[in-house]
């Protein structure tokens, strides 16, 4: 008799584990979903919740830590802030350690790093930048259909295209030689970013953007086109609130 009730038991927390594993899962899917719709400081509650769970799950720990970084900025201060990209620079890390080949964890290591830059100095800005190209390039390297990692290179050829002169020398010091580094190179990858994300209002503000600072012979038509499309786009949450703005500031530029 107790070795029967024994097995039930036994089957029992199978049943549940099989059930708390499957809820879990249902609940990360619904996180994505409405992640997708904009909606990233509920999708960030419940991603925060299923990492308390399972704080060695790669898939909870990157998404996590995506979303600190994106949300991060929202934060009312520049410490608040900081503290935020950190957090999403460690839960990044962690997924790291865990499985170095994942494509999403050294995706959410770029953008906690670029996130960390906005708030730098010009020299931690420059030392940052070759791990963050590196994080980007590694990205795709296993994964080539993450838009998030392409916007990267594209705001790092960016970046970089408008440093001074004494950034410029700076830069080749720790690179050896200008890795790049041209708004043509910024424009290639935004354009790839909106193949992968073509609702991503952000993609076509900077291709719109990377245009105008390249002002080549047809570039201020290319940045009104693009600028123009992005309006197009509905605004799904503050963030394309604040995109709209910026488009719109733009074109006025242009016009």
């Amino acid at each position: 008799m107790r070795n029967y009730l024994l097995i039930l038991f036994f089957f029992s927390q199978i049943g549940y584990s099989r059930a708390q594993t499957a809820n879990e899962s249902q609940l990360f899917q619904y996180a994505q979903k409405i992640e997708g719709e904009g909606k990233l400081n509920d999708a960030l509650s419940i991603y925060k919740s299923l990492l308390k769970n399972d704080s060695n799950n790669v898939s909870y720990l990157t998404h996590t830590s995506i979303l600190y970084s994106k949300v991060g900025h929202r934060q009312p201060s520049k410490d608040l802030q900081i503290s935020w990209y950190k957090t999403g620079f460690y839960l990044a890390q962690k997924a790291l350690k865990i499985n170095n080949n994942s494509a999403e964890a050294h995706y959410s290591l770029a953008l906690s790093l670029g996130r960390m830059n906005e708030n730098a100095g010009s020299k931690t800005k420059i030392e940052n930048a070759k791990q963050i190209k590196s994080e980007a390039e590694i990205t795709l390297k296993l994964n080539p259909k993450i838009a998030g990692a392409y916007h990267i290179l594209g705001r790092w050829h960016q970046v970089v295209a408008g440093f001074n002169a004494i950034e410029r020398t700076m830069i080749s010091a720790i690179f050896g030689s200008m890795p790049g580094g041209s708004y043509t190179d910024a424009i290639n990858n935004f354009q790839r970013a909106i193949v992968l994300e073509p609702l991503n209002m952000v993609h076509y503000y900077e291709l719109a953007h990377s245009y105008y600072l390249r002002n080549d012979k047809g570039d201020k038509a290319q940045a009104k086109n693009w600028a123009s499309k992005a309006l197009m786009i509905p605004v799904k949450n503050e963030d394309d609130a604040d995109t709209k703005k910026d488009c719109e500031a733009l074109l006025k530029k242009l016009n």
